[in-house]
């Protein structure tokens, strides 16, 4: 009672000025740390994360536990902690700065275009893979979002071209010199061919998961790019986004999916999924009439 009536006290002489800005100091921590566990969560910073917790709690257990020489050992490195987060989070920490400029409306990506452009790309995007699918030709797709992909595209030859059926298509034929690579799709333009992706490093990948998906993987973990992948060996068609591999799609699943990652609005789906039935229904008709 005498602390409730304490804390009541404290808020009577406390000016409003004092309350709200102690409240929006604990709401922003709480949304820093909510938001740090989410960055890292489904990469191996959630794993770091439980390392450094593991060791903290180890500190005071073996200095009660009177364990003295393993006790100085773990206290030894606690003045070395700050660098080593510092170099295990780098990725992480450099994807956190790129979400930062995202929020400050410094993307890029789908965000350059209007939902016509948007709805085109897809088009493009969808058509090719299940072309290169019915003739089993390995694709990788990458659609750059938000986050940049500068240093991916940098390993690749660049190209800044105009996303087509044709481009696609020939960049993966078998005989390219391009073709074992991905290709960096930005707004609609291809700025880049034959890039080098970092392979998946996440405890949670299969063996069965051959090379092609695990690339696509690891820009998904790294990034908020949204990767098509086809299979050679198969001709699947699958999605990785957001660290999670989507498999098994066909030509509506996947347009579905790209389409709501864009944006596109379900009026604006509609429209085009009703020209594409009076288009398909004029050329059937014009061919009875052949």
């Amino acid at each position: 009672m005498n602390f409730l009536s304490a804390w009541q006290k404290d808020l009577a002489t406390a000016g409003w000025t004092t309350i709200l800005s102690t409240f929006l100091d604990v709401l922003f921590v709480a949304a820093l740390v909510y938001w740090l566990i989410m960055l890292s969560k489904r990469s191996r910073a959630w794993h770091i994360i439980w390392g450094l917790l593991l060791f903290l709690f180890l500190v005071p257990v073996t200095a009660w536990l009177n364990l003295q020489t393993l006790n100085y050992l773990l206290q030894s490195f606690l003045p070395l902690g700050p660098v080593a987060i510092v170099i295990l989070f780098l990725p992480e920490l450099r994807h956190a700065l790129e979400n930062m400029g995202r929020f400050a409306g410094w993307g890029a990506g789908f965000a350059v275009l209007d939902e016509e452009d948007r709805s085109s790309l897809v088009e493009v995007i969808v058509k090719s893979a299940c072309r290169m699918s019915d003739r089993q030709i390995g694709a990788l797709i990458v659609i750059e979002r938000e986050s940049s992909l500068d240093d991916i595209a940098a390993t690749g030859t660049r190209l800044d071209a105009q996303a087509s059926e044709g481009l696609i298509g020939s960049i993966f034929n078998p005989g390219s010199p391009l073709h074992d690579g991905a290709i960096i799709i930005r707004g609609n333009r291809i700025i880049s061919a034959g890039c080098t992706l970092p392979l998946s490093e996440s405890a949670h990948v299969g063996t069965m998961i051959h090379t092609r998906h695990k690339a696509a993987l690891g820009v998904a973990e790294e990034s908020d790019a949204a990767v098509v992948v086809v299979s050679e060996e198969t001709g699947t068609i699958s999605l990785a986004l957001e660290g999670k591999l989507h498999r098994g799609l066909n030509h509506d699943s996947l347009k579905r999916r790209l389409e709501r990652l864009s944006g596109i609005s379900d009026d604006h789906q509609n429209k085009s999924d009703f020209a594409r039935k009076v288009n398909g229904t004029i050329r059937k008709a014009r061919s009875r009439l052949r």
